[in-house]
């Protein structure tokens, strides 16, 4: 479709020119190449995924006739009452792959309260036949209850209407359906409305749907695809890939992924990426304007969703993770540029990233608790936080960027005394621990299990100035001491119950579990070999290293090879409690020659945050 203008966006479109030959020839291997990505799911998990969600069609009527009941309706109008839902997300946009979840909207009237939702709907998925597991998350700032059903991951939402009944041809994209809602309504209606407006924004459907799900691969290898992180979530993606699409309306997929990186490397970011003229609604809601909000105007890389209310999808993009994604995309154009000419193959787009072999120093956020459901509802919170830590990163001399990691690793541990629990909680697992088994600690007076999940941020450091003599200092004590007041001052946080630890580690000590097998590059000696230039005039540099840095940015001196490498050397890493041995080794006096300090803080034990709930349970 197209408008009175004669085209759709913002703008005309760049050129109208149809594909060349040889950018059909990309599209074909390009296609070849994501199926040979697995990115496209069996007929027989379509058909399963269709089953399902015929079941939840049916389950959501039943619900609102049950509430109803309750509310004393009559019986028929009590059947009357309807129940809708909407996918919206990678499988209402059809770009989902194996194993992606299905975002699910409940549409209910106006007489069922999101209480309902979670007390009797929640209820009646965990009797449904194929369901393994249900967690409700009533508190979160979009109300969601996830669970999976036949296999199938589904993320369900809801919104109540002021309506008394749902019809069956219920459509969303009067804006007025949002009068009178609450404000989680308007956000749990806005997935399924944005997704809609984009597949009406875009010249041509198919083109479109090939040409996200490659750059969505793309984005997932890279380690950028994460909203609550600081980097582009599903819905941003989605509106820039729809956006040169508008810009190249004739174009085929090859075409489109092609200029998409070099549009996006080039795009004179803060100016916003829309697909359409924001428009003003019937609701007193905000609508993003920079000119009239200074939080809007603090944006840097604004990408505004399409359907009113409009909203920054990007809001939580830092200093640190625009570099990150400006990089991203020059290492695609650079790479697209090749394929095009033939010196390179798509599936050197996909490449997996370097995080871990990218920084000299990371830091660990460790959450742990003593229970599954309760370690699912920490680890969140704690996530949701860590851009905070981020932003406040940023903001310490010498250090360049704070990058990150999209995804936590989580972690059972069977411990067997307080010291292994306090040891797991500060991220130290030794292989005795990682070994064990549930059944292997049963019987045993002190053990419990601890749940933690462990988030990475690798940390950029500027290089040392040539001539500069002595250890550098890195403080950070005071963004990791505000980060763990931030997360404990979490209204339902229990410092018996809950843990938060942050530390140090040099790339030598990250754990193996980061790693994909055979990823790890053995791990050598970091004494520096003799070359005969005197002390401090190598410029050797180990292959192994994690960064191949200049070797202004190396370290003068290294430490002792029988040095402890699970943090920075001579530093007491622990704004947590730690076992009286770990303590003492890592509060040992520093060496005269030791690399770069990084200040951690100092927390008395008493203040410490600990995983008391584990050892509770003993």
């Amino acid at each position: 479709m197209t408008t009175e203008k004669g085209y759709l966006g913002v703008t005309a479109p760049i050129s109208t020119a149809e594909s060349t030959e040889r950018e059909k020839e990309v599209t074909s291997t390009l296609m070849e190449e994501l199926r040979n990505q697995h990115t496209f799911e069996t007929v027989e998990e379509a058909r399963t995924r269709e089953a399902v969600l015929g079941r939840v069609a049916a389950l959501v009527k039943k619900f609102v006739y049950q509430v109803s009941l309750k509310r004393g309706l009559s019986e028929a109008a009590a059947s009357a009452a309807g129940g809708k839902i909407f996918t919206f997300g990678s499988y209402r946009l059809g770009v989902h792959g194996p194993g992606s979840d299905i975002d699910t909207l409940c549409v209910v009237p106006k007489h069922v309260s999101r209480e309902d939702f979670f007390d009797v709907f929640e209820g009646m998925l965990r009797e449904l036949e194929g369901v393994t597991e249900v967690s409700g998350v009533p508190e979160a700032y979009v109300p969601i209850v996830k669970t999976k059903i036949s296999g199938i991951p589904l993320d369900f939402l809801m919104a109540r209407l002021a309506l008394s009944s749902i019809p069956d041809d219920l459509s969303l994209k009067d804006d007025n359906l949002l009068r009178n809602l609450d404000e989680r309504c308007v956000r749990s209606l806005n997935g399924s409305r944005v997704n809609d407006e984009i597949l009406r924004l875009v010249p041509n459907v198919q083109v479109y749907r090939d040409s996200l799900r490659c750059i969505k691969l793309w984005a997932q290898r890279r380690a950028i695809y994460s909203n609550v992180n600081g980097f582009f979530g599903g819905v941003a993606w989605a509106i820039l890939v729809a956006r040169v699409c508008q810009l190249y309306p004739n174009a085929i997929a090859g075409a489109i992924v092609s200029r998409f990186f070099i549009i996006m490397y080039q795009w004179s970011w803060p100016q916003p990426v829309l697909l359409k003229q924001i428009e003003e609604g019937p609701l007193q809601v905000r609508v993003w304007n920079p000119k009239l909000y200074p939080a809007d105007r603090s944006h840097r890389m604004p990408i505004i969703t399409p359907a009113y209310p409009a909203m920054c999808a990007t809001h939580n993009v830092t200093a640190s993770t625009q570099m990150i994604v400006t990089e991203e995309f020059k290492k695609g154009a650079d790479i697209v540029d090749r394929v095009i000419v033939g010196t390179a193959s798509w599936s050197e787009l996909f490449t997996k990233h370097d995080f871990f072999h990218k920084y000299r120093y990371y830091l660990q956020v460790i959450a742990s608790t003593g229970e599954s459901e309760l370690q699912i509802k920490w680890a969140g919170t704690v996530e949701s936080r860590i851009r905070q830590l981020v932003m406040k990163l940023e903001y310490v001399d010498s250090l360049i960027l704070a990058h990150p990691f999209i995804k936590g690793f989580e972690q059972v541990s069977h411990c067997i005394s307080r010291e292994e629990v306090c040891q797991v909680a500060q991220g130290q697992i030794s292989d005795a621990i990682a070994k064990r088994t549930k059944a292997d600690i049963e019987g045993i007076e002190d053990a419990s299990t601890v749940h933690s999940t462990t988030f990475y941020i690798g940390l950029l450091v500027e290089p040392k100035p040539m001539g500069s003599v002595g250890p550098r200092k890195l403080d950070i004590s005071y963004p990791t001491t505000e980060f763990t007041k931030l997360v404990k001052a979490w209204e339902k946080y229990e410092e018996s119950q809950m843990g938060i630890f942050v530390r140090n580690i040099k790339s030598t000590a990250l754990p193996d579990y980061v790693f994909d097998e055979g990823e790890r590059q053995p791990r050598q000696a970091l004494k520096r070999p003799k070359t005969g230039k005197g002390p401090g005039k190598s410029n050797y540099t180990s292959p192994d290293m994690p960064n191949k840095k200049r070797r202004s940015e190396m370290p003068d001196t290294v430490a002792p090879k029988d040095e402890d490498e699970s943090g920075i050397p001579g530093l007491s890493l622990n704004p947590a409690p730690a076992p009286q041995s770990i303590k003492e080794r890592e509060l040992a006096p520093p060496s005269t020659e030791r690399i770069m300090k990084i200040q951690m803080p100092q927390v008395p034990l008493r203040d410490s945050p600990a995983l008391a709930g584990a050892v509770a349970a003993q």
